[in-house]
């Protein structure tokens, strides 16, 4: 057997398929959770801690100062983003809740077959 049949045999295997086709709606789901915190859910928790913009939030090491931290990361200044940081939490959070209800609902589903 070639090395070239070798791969198409591994290739379309079921499960590297099923691989492949979660990671394409993972992606989708991403950008749909990165929506959901930024444009959702942020500005709730905004609201809440007295108009914090989060996506804004950023310590300059050194230089500046900086109105924004996009003027601050274009002038080369190092900066700790813990706005950004905040956010990419609050996506995991959402993400790691939204497998787990998924995950429960299967395991509860093949609990009903057996």
């Amino acid at each position: 057997m070639g090395m070239a049949a070798e791969f198409k045999e591994f290739a379309m295997k079921g499960s590297v398929m099923d691989l492949a086709v979660g990671v394409v709606i993972g992606g989708a789901f991403q950008k749909i959770v990165d929506s959901m915190v930024t444009d959702m859910i942020m500005p709730f928790v905004g609201l809440l801690t007295g108009g914090v913009d989060f996506k804004n939030r950023f310590l300059v090491l050194q230089g500046g100062p900086f109105e924004t931290l996009d003027a601050a990361q274009k002038a080369g200044a190092p900066v700790i983003a813990y706005g950004q940081f905040i956010n990419q939490v609050v996506t995991f959070l959402i993400v790691a809740f939204t497998l787990f209800i998924v995950i429960k609902g299967v395991n509860r589903m093949r609990r009903d077959k057996a």
